[in-house]
């Protein structure tokens, strides 16, 4: 009897180990834009925590959204921009935020909470925040530009870069044909349509990311950019200079949010506070050149980021800004629109 007492206890050990030794670590499933945080952040979140992060991009938000409607891959943080958290919100695709796990969030500023996309921020965290306009080349374009108007200016035929993006690209034409870039007109969006065909020969390339790399190697005279890749090029090539065109331009914020089934919600919630906290969110500015909402970390920056209008401008001095809403079901009219112009 002892000596199968004891074969049974060494069974039993053994078998503890084996479980033991086939555990996986924590996993969290992390869907952010291309180039948009520090890598060390994910090395030091797992360090902290244990959690293995799980870490892919998209380009859109298009396609961000399509990849986790269609459920291919189960995410547990991402992080859309402002129109696409409310139309995501509509289709019951996000988790309430439980803010117990969250503290950090108090450290953001008012003035980027509570917003038309998610009014009481139950279902997200702002992240970066922003303006769209031109960054140009002082060398090669002449004077110094203000409006829209210089895309369409055939001195610079070959040198221009936009945005292969429906709604940013659509933005530009609408708002330099005095319109919003919210547009529910159909006679509004086919004239926006005319404008940019005639732009089109214009155009050296319809960009992505490598809008930086092109600009900073002078490749280009002027692109279409967010602010936070202005100030990086302009860090990288000091000939270069941004502006937000005075007919107006969007303002967007990018937010955390979780989506719906998330396999991981308090893990998710422990990141989105992660990247709350002042310190990690100086690394990621630092990296990516985007503004920060949180404030804490806006006083660490020197002074000359802080009073930089192109990373933080005073919105109220700027003329005709809006922010992107969900155009529901209109949605189809600026497919069918931006699929006809780049057919053309």
């Amino acid at each position: 009897m002892k000596k199968f007492a004891l074969l049974l206890l060494v069974v039993m050990l053994m078998s503890s180990f084996m479980v033991g030794c086939g555990e996986k670590a924590p996993e969290l499933k992390v869907f952010n834009w291309g180039d948009y945080i520090d890598p060390s952040v994910l090395d030091e979140f797992e360090k902290e925590t244990g959690i293995k992060v799980i870490y892919e991009t998209f380009a859109t938000n298009e396609e961000m959204y399509v990849k986790i409607k269609q459920g291919g891959s189960s995410y547990d943080v991402a992080m859309p921009s402002d129109y696409m958290i409310k139309k995501m919100l509509d289709e019951d695709m996000l988790e309430e935020i439980n803010y117990d796990n969250v503290p950090n969030m108090d450290g953001i500023g008012d003035q980027y909470k509570n917003l038309g996309f998610d009014p009481e921020n139950k279902f997200s965290v702002p992240y970066m925040w922003g303006t769209v306009g031109v960054v140009y080349n002082k060398n090669m374009v002449e004077g110094t530009p203000d409006s829209w108007d210089i895309l369409w200016n055939e001195k610079y035929q070959g040198q221009i870069l936009m945005y292969d993006s429906q709604r940013d690209t659509m933005m530009v034409a609408l708002k330099k044909l005095g319109y919003s870039m919210n547009t529910k007109n159909v006679a509004e969006l086919e004239e926006a349509k005319e404008l940019l065909l005639e732009q089109k020969p214009l155009v050296l390339a319809y960009v992505g990311d490598n809008v930086k790399p092109m600009m900073i190697g002078e490749e280009a005279a002027m692109a279409v950019v967010y602010s936070g890749e202005a100030v990086f090029m302009i860090e990288e090539n000091s000939n270069l200079e941004y502006f937000v065109p005075k007919e107006g331009s969007n303002y967007w914020y990018d937010n955390m949010i979780i989506p719906k089934g998330a396999e991981n919600k308090e893990a998710a919630e422990k990141f989105i506070d992660f990247m709350c906290r002042p310190d990690i969110a100086l690394k990621n500015v630092e990296y990516i050149g985007y503004s920060t909402p949180v404030l804490e970390t806006q006083e660490m920056l020197p002074e000359e980021v802080r009073t930089n209008d192109d990373s933080y401008p005073d919105l109220s001095k700027l003329n005709n800004m809006e922010i992107f809403l969900d155009p529901g079901d209109f949605i189809d009219e600026y497919n069918r629109i931006w699929t006809e112009f780049r057919a053309e």
